[in-house]
């Protein structure tokens, strides 16, 4: 959640921020809350010291039915939609470049794709949390800028997989940029879990009154607001273990949502024939017991977010009694995206379809009109930028990825261009052994289902090149194994993936868009956003194919 104070005086704009975003539907939420005092605007640049207050949340539920159920139907998230969407913008096309915790939480704090902060999975052989990371990537995120503004930093919640690990700095590991500093040591967990506490381990049993993560969160975060200094903006980022495994709700809402099922339609217990050889080994349809875990997990999952939908709420309130509400930007989001049960996959993320890339992203804000729907495409690699955009902070010195979406959001307050196309990079995780779970398909598995369904491996290995604007809605896809398997989609006419096209397409369409994948993985700062490459349709040429030709030039 990020929020943004602006006080006028004359010529003089005094401004507060506060941010705080949270993703309620994908496991690793996050929110941030942004408080700005005196702002100057100058030269077209709004200088401002800002406070933040983000939320990060775990990977939530399929995207993809995420905004019909937030908007339309039954949600978990009421109030937040109530608080934060319907009196701000919500982007329907907020992408993860990563579907996986640990590097997707990397690019959000350094606003850079994984190929160049490194981190590759939720492992320290992966990076994630490891010296290579706390020694490089995470001297420049984007708190180190904020700190030296002078920012009141705040840090509670989920940090990274491996955070206090003790072979990379144990609990006394504080990462710079953060005053008060509330890690979760390790992965998700709502009780018995351990926290570094400004570099102090702080233990934690079952009592709900005294240990429920989500509420300590919460807690926490308000004492912060009551004992801040006024003369100083100040940066809160919360990170809830909500919905995130093991799915333990508070008690009071451990009855809730009892007919409440996964969605059914779209590419739900469907057959993935045409896809990567991963997608090609789950029982289709799924067996009853599968439908009956990913139900039961779905269902567990909305009962945890209520108390994510209260901490929201409580926030909102203690915003406006210390009179700080009208000046603040609030800002919703996660790290990934979720499926549950499709292509007859039961729960996980890591895939490169819509489901597990696409992340919720709302925003409430000074300058922010009520009630808008935004399409242009925004990157998690892209929060950063934005922060540190509103903070005042000159982006051009620093090497970043992404691209500040303030100007989508707030076009009063800036100019800027959308980008047409990027790029979505994941890096497979397998065990050198079969699993237990499945021998018979081998070594090099991981997150292997009884029913030997596996969701990931070492040559789950992939990257894809994402178009997106007005004319366009197209993916392409390469992997890096035996058969150097290829992925393509026209999302236009097939929005939930069924059919990989590879085999209709131009093969000079495809020798294109190899092309244009090779330059974004190995992009780096302006040149992962301003692409010089053009593609047009075809839309005359008397073809059986499903995606009209392409023709394109590279200027």
């Amino acid at each position: 959640m990020l929020l943004l104070s602006n006080k006028q005086s004359h010529n003089v704009r005094q401004t507060e921020f506060h941010i705080n975003s949270r993703s309620q539907y994908f496991p690793d939420n996050l929110s941030v809350c942004w408080n700005r005092r005196a702002s100057v605007w100058s030269e077209s640049r709004l200088h401002i010291r800002p406070v933040l207050f983000l939320l990060l949340f775990p990977v939530l539920f399929l995207f993809l039915f995420l905004f019909l159920f937030l908007f339309l139907f039954q949600t978990p998230m009421k109030k937040t939609k109530a608080l934060i969407g319907d009196l701000g913008a919500t982007f329907v096309n907020s992408f993860t470049v990563t579907p996986l915790c640990c590097p997707s939480r990397s690019s959000i704090l350094t606003g850079q794709y994984p190929h160049n902060h490194e981190v590759r999975n939720n492992s320290l052989s992966g990076n994630c949390s490891s010296s290579l990371w706390q020694k490089g990537p995470e001297t420049a995120a984007f708190p180190v800028y904020l700190n030296k503004l002078k920012y009141q930093t705040f840090f509670a919640g989920k940090y990274l997989n491996q955070y206090g690990k003790k072979e990379v700095g144990d609990v006394g590991h504080v990462p710079p940029g953060w005053d008060q500093w509330h890690a979760l040591v390790g992965n998700s967990q709502y009780y018995n879990y351990s926290l570094s506490v400004n570099g102090k381990e702080e233990k934690h049993g079952d009592r709900y009154e005294d240990d429920y993560l989500t509420d300590l969160i919460l807690n926490r975060s308000l004492v912060f607001l009551d004992n801040r200094s006024p003369q100083h903006p100040f940066f809160l980022m919360l990170s809830p273990p909500a919905p995130h495994s093991p799915w333990t709700a508070a008690p009071q809402y451990q009855k809730q949502f009892d007919d409440v099922k996964a969605p059914r339609d779209g590419s739900f217990n469907k057959a993935g024939k045409d896809k990567h050889w991963l997608l090609r080994q789950p029982v289709s349809p799924m067996p009853n017991s599968s439908v009956s875990f990913l139900d039961d997990a779905y269902r567990r999952r909305w009962q945890t977010l209520l108390s994510v939908d209260d901490m929201v709420e409580a926030l909102v309130k203690k915003l406006d009694a210390i009179k700080e509400l009208n000046n603040t930007y609030v800002f919703y989001t996660s790290d990934n995206g979720y499926h549950t049960g499709q292509f007859s996959l039961p729960i996980d993320k890591r895939q490169l379809y819509e489901f597990d890339i696409r992340t919720p992203l709302l925003v409430r804000g000074p300058g922010i009109k009520a009630n808008q729907t935004l399409q242009a495409p925004v990157l998690n690699i892209d929060l950063a930028p934005t922060f540190l955009d509103i903070a005042g902070t000159n982006l051009s010195a620093l090497n970043l990825d992404g691209q500040s979406f303030l100007s989508q959001m707030a076009p009063s307050l800036r100019n800027g261009t959308a980008r047409p196309f990027f790029l979505i990079e994941y890096t497979g995780e397998g065990h050198p052994t079969p699993d237990p779970s499945c021998p018979k398909l081998g070594p090099g598995l991981s997150q292997c289902f009884p029913d030997c369904v596996c969701e990931d491996a070492f040559n789950n290995t992939y990257a894809c090149v994402r178009t997106l604007d007005a004319t366009h809605n197209l993916q392409y896809c390469e992997f890096a194994d035996s058969e150097s398997f290829v992925e393509v989609y026209d999302l236009a006419a097939d929005p939930h993936q069924l059919e990989n096209i590879v085999k209709k397409v131009d093969p000079a369409v495809l020798q294109a868009m190899n092309q244009r994948l090779i330059k974004l993985q190995s992009c780096e700062g302006e040149g992962c956003r301003h692409g010089r490459s053009k593609v047009c349709l075809d839309r005359d040429r008397p073809s059986g194919h499903t995606l009209n030709t392409l023709a394109k030039t590279l200027e």
